[in-house]
């Protein structure tokens, strides 16, 4: 089964220089690499900072676009891996290795299987 691990992080403390700031991120080069070692690893995307994104809806036909994403939180999401495990628990475990994992936090959420029927709410 395929899970999305959505990587939040504080850009503040991610890029402000501190030593375990500059030792994660120094540690996510070599990251993937260990994924696809333990044959984990599918996919996986840093994303550039919000301010060089746009936030779109589509309300009675009509698209409306503005900069950036406005939340009311510090941390953003920074990034996406995508990984191949046997369960969730197997997910957990192989997104707990990643550095950003200690100073911020990572989202493990399985992804839609579209040929089951969808749940019910």
């Amino acid at each position: 089964m395929r899970y999305a691990c959505l990587i939040y992080y504080n850009a503040k403390t991610l890029f402000g220089g501190s030593p375990e700031a500059n030792a994660a991120l120094s540690e996510c080069a070599n990251y993937d690499e260990k994924l696809k070692e333990s044959g984990h690893f599918v996919m996986g995307e840093a994303l550039e900072l919000p301010e060089n994104a746009m936030t779109l809806q589509v309300r009675d036909g009509k698209m409306s676009a503005v900069d950036g994403p406005f939340m009311e939180t510090r941390e953003m999401l920074g990034g996406i891996i995508l990984i191949e495990a046997n369960d969730l628990n197997d997910a957990v475990r192989a997104a707990s290795g990643h550095p950003l994992a200690k100073i911020g936090s990572i989202e493990v959420r399985p992804v839609v299987d579209f040929s089951t029927p969808p749940p019910e709410l």
